[in-house]
């Protein structure tokens, strides 16, 4: 089970690069004027990437919340890790209803609402630091939504940094205890 302390990792990588390659294959796309989504909508050159590359990344997010899981000291921990789990799901729904057809604004909500809770919880699990943490990025989070982004791209390269801040913290925490 120790490989699943990477998938964490992986699930960034993964999204981080199919979204930079559809980017490329999209030149109208502005992270000041559009949602990331948008990668994804039929108007969108070769859309499949962005959306492969959501539908890719939740099964490695499901294994980043089955490690959580395994490594849960407590239950409360154990239910942060299943609420992540749910997340996964809603990852990949992100990739299958993209932009423009009807669920796609309910699972891409759901998704980052469905993450932070899950993060949240576990932190309150975790205790010390990684509660602090947590409970940090839970408030950013839920800040962010309210603050008046000036695309929806922005708002969701900041909820995505929080996931990052998350996920990195984590395993380093774990790398130094293993």
């Amino acid at each position: 089970m120790k490989i699943l302390r990477f998938s964490g990792i992986i699930t960034l990588l993964i999204y981080s690069l199919f979204t930079l390659l559809s980017i490329t294959y999209n030149p109208w796309f502005s992270v000041m004027h559009n949602a990331l989504s948008d990668l994804g909508a039929t108007k969108a050159n070769e859309p499949w990437i962005y959306n492969y590359g959501l539908i890719l990344s939740a099964p490695f997010l499901l294994s980043f919340s089955l490690h959580l899981i395994h490594q849960a000291k407590n239950k409360t921990e154990t239910v942060g890790g299943a609420f992540l789990s749910i997340s996964s799901l809603f990852l990949a729904f992100i990739g299958i209803f993209h932009s423009g057809t009807e669920p796609h604004g309910f699972v891409s909500t759901y998704f980052f609402l469905q993450f932070f809770l899950g993060m949240f919880i576990w932190g309150i699990g975790n205790g010390g630091f990684m509660r602090k943490i947590c409970c940090l990025l839970f408030i950013s989070s839920i800040t962010g939504a309210f603050f008046p982004w000036p695309s929806t791209a922005l708002l969701e390269i900041y909820e995505i940094a929080i996931i990052a801040t998350f996920v990195v913290l984590l395993y380093a925490e774990n790398f130094h205890k293993n």
